[in-house]
């Protein structure tokens, strides 16, 4: 059997508590430890020299492979040119886009160093898979090096229309990169589309063929959707292991049997926050019969510490909470609790249980596990309803939710009231329905099915070659 070698920017090495992984890493774990190979990537740790070679921790049939990087390179290549440039665009955020040509040269050697570092790993059999945005060029990178091997390529992240992409004056660099690859996977419909606009425009002379394969520069790739998906049964399990933890009684006592509404999110614009609080104080103002009775608990830890465009958006959170509270609080009522930090995601699981609303409205974003796991989370006797952006990926398959869209102030507080307001047998209906979508396509799914495409790609070109 192939070994699989998964390349990410950072490596999620298990950790020593305990703790629950989620998301990618729960997908990817699970298919290393069917295939057998190695995790490469990023450790952590910036230097002032240069990269050394792979450190290689073993862990059963799995290799964890990790570099450090040059701090200097790393500023330009990570938070520079992957999330002032590449982060904003993709999620059509043009308003957060920067573009400096040293940065973008930065990405392409940070990328060219990941192949160097990574082919002496390398066997002729090994298939690999290349995760998200940071990592677009690598292919192309490992291509330039003599490697034939199938590679695949997931997106996490929105793929933006190419009107939106060609504000990157570079555009054309990242339509060809991601031709390298003989697998690449989106999250929706919307995003493949996207991708096929991109590549069969003139500068990529491409063609979307009648299998659903993509032929452009050159070469034959699959383009496809996979939707990435969570384990369901560990959510629940967490959220019945955790429901009586002391921080949970202790929310649920400080609550006094008044509505508990929860956003989970990374403190990003992408998130929709802004539009998420002030679309709260409308519903305090419209419905006024939550007052007193409602509280929306909005946790958001730190981010990318150090970009100045997120510590502006803490600063404005910050702001926009104090007023809403400042504005409708009661000696014995805080209306928002803002929490900016994180939290064990055991622990998250239970409070999902225990909210009547999960509230996720980014204003873009490619899948958005949160909404997911909150689902997964209730008790199916009783559970809470999601109010859900139209604007994330999620939206296509959770259609159940109350969708809403995160720039309507009004609409987004009145879809917040109807969750609240929702009868039970009628939450009961929407949650079996959404829980049916994500047992279809839970993690397994989405990585088997993956990785499956990525064992045909090989099997078509050895076939080729005899």
């Amino acid at each position: 059997m192939s070994r699989l070698i998964t390349v990410s920017n950072r490596v999620a090495i298990p950790r020593d508590d305990g703790k629950a992984a989620g998301g990618l890493t729960v997908g990817v774990m699970a298919a290393l430890k069917e295939h057998g190979g190695i995790w490469f990537g990023w450790n952590g740790r910036t230097t002032d020299s240069e990269p050394h070679d792979p450190q290689l921790q073993t862990d059963g049939n799995i290799t964890y492979a990790t570099i450090n990087l040059n701090r200097r390179e790393f500023e330009a290549y990570y938070n520079g040119f992957s999330n002032d440039t590449l982060w904003p665009l993709f999620h059509y955020l043009l308003g957060f886009f920067h573009f400096d040509r040293q940065n973008f040269e930065a990405y392409m050697r940070v990328n060219a160093l990941f192949a160097r570092k990574l082919v002496p790993l390398l066997r002729p059999d090994d298939i690999i898979w290349v995760h998200d945005y940071h990592l677009i060029p690598l292919a192309a990178e490992l291509r330039r090096a003599g490697v034939t091997q199938p590679i695949g390529f997931f997106l996490h992240v929105p793929f933006p229309d190419y009107d939106v992409l060609r504000a990157l004056p570079d555009h054309e660099y990242l339509i060809r990169s991601l031709c390298s690859y003989d697998v690449v996977g989106f999250h929706t419909q919307r995003d493949l589309h996207s991708f096929q606009e991109c590549v069969t425009q003139p500068l990529a002379g491409g063609h979307v063929l009648t299998d659903g394969h993509v032929r452009a520069f050159g070469r034959r790739l699959r383009a496809d959707v996979y939707p990435i998906g969570i384990d369901v049964d560990q959510c629940a399990h967490m959220a019945d292991a955790h429901a009586d933890d002391g921080a949970v009684d202790r929310l649920r006592s400080s609550l006094h049997g008044r509505r508990l509404m929860i956003g989970v999110d990374r403190l990003d614009y992408s998130k929709g926050l802004p539009e998420r609080f002030r679309a709260y104080e409308r519903l305090l103002e419209h419905y006024p019969g939550n007052r007193k009775q409602v509280v929306l608990m909005q946790i958001a830890p730190p981010t990318r510490t150090g970009v100045r465009t997120y510590a502006e958006i803490r600063e404005e959170l910050e702001g926009i909470a104090g007023h809403i509270n400042g504005r409708f609080a009661e000696v014995d009522w805080v209306p928002l609790r803002y929490l900016n930090k994180g939290y064990d995601r055991g622990l998250l699981m239970a409070i999902y249980r225990l909210a009547r609303v999960g509230v996720v409205t980014p204003v873009r974003d490619g899948m958005n596990l949160v909404a997911k796991e909150y689902v997964a989370a209730q008790n199916p006797e009783d559970p809470g309803a999601l109010v859900l952006s139209t604007l994330a990926g999620a939206a296509r398959e959770l259609d159940a939710a109350v969708l809403v869209n995160p720039y309507d102030t009004d609409g987004v507080a009145a879809g917040m009231q109807k969750a609240l307001e929702m009868p039970l047998a009628e939450r009961r209906e929407r949650h079996d329905d959404m829980l049916r979508i994500l047992r279809r396509n839970d993690i397994n799914t989405w990585r088997t099915r993956f990785v499956s495409h990525l064992q045909a790609a090989g099997a078509e070109a050895r076939a080729a070659d005899d």
